[in-house]
């Protein structure tokens, strides 16, 4: 709970940022698992629990299928990109592989660190 009628508390409610789904600058970001909130960890075996979606859908909330329409788009644009990018990673080695110096471009990137 956060004691939103202090002005501490009214701080921290005016950061916080909640969304439906990934918005445009964070789908492409770099995604991480936090291992200290998982559910398995910080829940008892035995302990109840509900999701948000399940609760707002019983409460009224009429957009989950269209939330779910949005996130099948993007994990189908995200699987492109993610092709596109290893595929480009490899080209870029094996680019690197076929090159071939002579003795003194060697030296010289080797003298400003790059080799």
């Amino acid at each position: 709970m956060v004691p939103h009628k202090t002005a501490r508390g009214g701080a921290a409610m005016d950061r916080l940022r909640t969304f439906e789904g990934i918005p445009h600058p964070f789908d492409r970001k770099k995604r991480m698992v936090v291992p200290s909130c998982l559910k398995v960890l910080r829940l008892r075996p035995e302990r109840r629990f509900c999701r948000l979606g399940d609760l707002s859908s019983e409460y009224g909330w009429k957009h989950g299928s269209l939330i779910e329409r949005l996130e099948t788009q993007r994990k189908v644009k995200s699987e492109a990109f993610y092709k596109k990018k290893t595929a480009s990673k490899k080209a870029k080695s094996q680019a690197l592989k076929s090159v071939k110096l002579s003795g003194d471009d060697q030296a010289i990137l080797e003298k400003c660190g790059y080799a």
